[in-house]
């Protein structure tokens, strides 16, 4: 029993705005779902994605205007690591981040991986990894100003950080049958990093990297955090016995909730680490074609009656 890696990765936005024009003109994500966030329908949740939406592709944000900014620290989920084809890849993405918002850009080595850590313009920390061509499951959304083979296709890993790193070792092994990879040094030159991997097959979107950080005062959710990050399985048949693994390892896992294009179990692992685990259906184009992806304003059913009131209270994106 194994999760199929990861889902999507749901980070927090100030400035809607500025949001959609760096994740869909600077890293060339498609916006394939406007919606608004089921728990807090004042505010926009926004997903941007490969061209069909495929889970495994999509960094989603929640539009919280008021919230202060993001402080970096510990028991948090620290950075999303997104995959290209090569080490040219990275070169193209070396310049064109260093000519866009993005902030502190720089090429790294870690292990055997090549990648460019680079925080966005609210300060959410993001990589770019070289997985040296490995099989993509989606299609990448094409743009004009990006060639073909330097799009980004999907996650490689998501990192985190913990001042508890033996508790955290147990849960991801024994809780969620992640493998224990190895243990290396992070891209500082200091800090110890333990490697997962879903199953031996793992790999790109499969693998969770935790920094080893108990001396680092904890980190405060805010515009550029990570607020959850989900991982993907096929079916609520396999949710359902993902949730009673959980409940039996002692980890308290929701009730299965319905989010419409896909349905979702929530539970933490720390008091600031927040997963789900996600169904890789029905997708998002269940309530809209291909083509019109993220065009329109979009509610789940049991909002639908609700949107004049909804509408009134989102401010327009202008991008």
């Amino acid at each position: 029993m194994h999760l199929n890696g990861l889902h999507h990765i749901t980070a927090v936005t100030a400035k809607i705005d500025h949001n959609v024009t760096f994740y869909t003109e600077t890293l060339g994500l498609r916006l394939v779902k406007k919606s608004v966030n089921q728990d807090d329908v004042s505010a926009y949740h926004l997903f941007y994605a490969d061209q069909l939406g495929t889970p495994g592709t999509d960094i989603t944000f929640f539009d919280w205007a008021q919230i202060g900014p993001n402080v970096p620290g510990s028991d948090r989920i620290a950075g999303t690591a997104f995959r290209v084809d090569s080490a040219e890849a990275l070169e193209f993405w070396e310049d064109r981040l260093t000519s866009s918002p993005a902030r502190q850009i720089q090429q790294a080595d870690f292990g055997e991986l090549k990648l460019i850590s680079f925080l966005d313009p609210e300060g959410q920390q993001l990589y770019l990894v070289n997985d040296q061509g490995a099989p993509f499951e989606g299609e990448t959304w094409d743009r004009p100003d990006i060639p073909e083979g330097y799009l980004l296709k999907g996650f490689y890993s998501v990192i985190l950080s913990t001042p508890e790193p033996v508790q955290i070792h147990e849960i991801l092994v024994s809780g969620l049958n992640y493998e224990w990879i190895d243990r290396a040094v992070w891209i500082d030159g200091s800090t110890p990093v333990r490697r997962y991997r879903t199953h031996p097959g793992g790999g790109p979107g499969a693998e969770v990297w935790v920094l080893e950080e108990p001396a680092r005062s904890p980190g405060r959710l805010g515009a550029g955090s990570v607020h959850h990050a989900a991982f993907r399985v096929k079916d609520q048949e396999a949710q359902e016995e993902w949730r009673s693994k959980l409940r039996k390892s002692g980890i308290h896992a929701t009730q299965v909730i319905d989010r419409f294009w896909f349905k979702s179990i929530y539970f933490r692992i720390s008091r600031g680490i927040l997963f789900e685990i996600a169904t890789e259906g029905p997708g998002f184009t269940v309530d809209e074609s291909l083509d019109s992806l993220g065009e329109s304003l979009v509610l789940p059913p049991f909002l639908e009656s609700r949107r004049e009131e909804i509408e009134a209270d989102l401010t327009p994106i202008k991008a």
